[in-house]
C-alpha cells in the first residue's frame, strides 16, 4: 500500500516510443469520459517570474475517472531560453496520487508525456476535422522544436499523411532539422520555408511555437485545418473568420490565448463551434464553407490517462525505481 516508484525519462521515453497507438486511442478516451463529466480538471495555476516574462512553469491538477481513478498533478517548465544553450524548452514531472488513499505512488519525467499527449490531441484533432484524409494535401508546421517533432510522429501513426510537409521556424537549423526529421522517419517529401505566408497557405497548418502575442493576422480559407497547438499565434479577427474547435472551452478562454482575445474583442462565445469530444462523439459537425481551428489548451486529464499508461507498462517490464521507506510514517499511533 505504501509502495513509491520513479519512472526516469528513458523509461517513459522507450515506452512511448513503443506504444504511440495506444496513446491515441488513450487520449480519445480520456477526453470523452471529460466531456462525460468522469474527471476533475480544476484550472492549471501559473508560476511567472518578473524578471523572465517568457518563462513559467504551470502546475496542472487533475482526477480521471472512467478505467484510471487517479489524480495527480503535472508540474511543467517552459524556459524557451533554454533553446539557445541547444536545450529543450520544456522539463516536467507527473505525480501520482491512489484515490482511495490520496497517497502519492509514483513521480514519472513528464517532459515526454506531455508531448506525447499534446502531439497525439493534435493527431486525433487532425483525423477527426479531416475525415476524407490528407491525400493530395499539405501538413505546414510553424515551429521546429520537440513539440512539432512528436505531432509529426502522431500525425503519421494516426493516419494523416500528406504529399508533403512544410517547415517554417524562425531558427532556420531548428526547421531544417524538423524537415530531414520528417523525411527520414516518414519516407515524405519535406522542406523548411523561410517563408510565413508560404506556410499559412497550406491545407492544414500546424501551430507548435512559444509565441507570446499573435503575429499572424491573414485569415484562413475554407477548407483549411488549422492546429492551434500554442495558443497565442492567431490575432483574434482569425479566430472569429472560423469555425473553433476546443478541448474544453473554459480552459482555452482564458490567459490571454487567442479564443481568449477573440471573446474580449466579440464580446461573447458565439464563436465556438463545440469540443473535440463533441466531434469524437458525433455530436459536433464544423461548417465546409468555413476554415476549421482547433485549440486545446492541453488538459491535465491528458497527462493523468498517458501517465497511468506508462507506469503500467514500467511495472510489466520491470523498469520502475521502488524507492524503500519513502514515507516516514505509514501508522497512525
Amino acid at each position: 500500500m505504501f509502495n513509491f516508484e520513479i519512472v526516469a525519462g528513458e523509461t517513459v521515453r522507450q515506452v512511448l516510443h513503443d506504444k504511440r497507438a495506444d496513446v491515441l486511442g488513450i487520449v480519445s478516451s480520456a477526453y470523452r469520459a471529460h466531456e462525460a463529466g468522469d474527471s476533475v480538471n480544476p484550472d492549471s495555476y501559473f508560476l511567472r517570474f518578473p524578471e523572465k516574462p517568457d518563462s513559467r512553469i504551470i502546475a496542472l491538477p487533475a482526477f480521471l475517472g472512467a478505467d484510471v481513478q487517479l489524480a495527480g498533478i503535472k508540474w511543467i517548465a517552459s524556459f524557451p531560453g533554454n533553446t539557445r544553450r541547444g536545450n529543450p524548452r520544456a522539463s516536467a514531472v507527473l505525480l501520482l496520487n491512489d484515490y482511495e488513499t490520496g497517497y502519492p505512488i509514483a513521480c514519472l519525467e513528464a517532459a515526454n508525456i506531455s508531448a506525447a499527449r499534446t502531439a497525439a490531441s493534435a493527431a486525433v484533432a487532425a483525423a477527426a476535422l479531416r475525415p476524407d484524409g490528407f491525400a493530395g494535401t499539405r501538413i505546414a508546421v510553424v515551429g521546429g522544436g520537440v513539440i512539432a517533432r512528436n505531432i509529426c510522429d502522431y500525425l503519421n501513426v494516426a493516419g494523416c499523411a500528406p504529399d508533403a510537409y512544410l517547415v517554417h521556424d524562425l531558427d532556420e537549423a531548428s526547421g531544417q532539422a524538423l524537415a530531414d526529421h520528417v523525411r527520414t522517419t516518414q519516407n515524405r517529401p519535406a522542406t523548411f520555408t523561410a517563408d510565413l505566408d508560404e506556410a499559412l497557405r497550406a491545407d492544414t497548418v500546424v501551430f507548435a511555437t512559444t509565441a507570446l502575442e499573435p503575429y499572424v493576422s491573414t485569415p484562413f480559407k475554407p477548407g483549411q485545418l488549422v492546429l492551434n497547438i500554442s495558443l497565442r499565434d492567431l490575432a483574434p479577427e482569425v479566430i472569429l473568420g472560423a469555425d473553433n474547435i476546443f478541448d474544453d472551452v473554459e480552459h482555452c478562454l482564458k490567459a490571454q490565448t487567442s479564443p481568449h482575445l477573440a471573446e474580449q474583442l466579440s464580446g461573447s462565445r458565439e464563436f465556438v463551434t463545440g469540443t473535440l469530444a463533441g466531434v469524437l462523439n458525433g455530436e459536433v459537425t464544423p461548417s465546409a464553407d468555413r476554415p476549421v481551428i482547433f485549440s486545446p489548451f492541453g488538459l491535465g486529464v491528458l497527462d493523468l490517462a498517458v501517465g497511468a499508461f506508462v507506469l503500467g507498462e514500467a511495472r510489466k517490464d520491470g523498469s520502475t525505481i521502488e524507492v524503500p521507506n519513502f514515507f516516514g510514517e505509514t501508522r497512525r499511533w
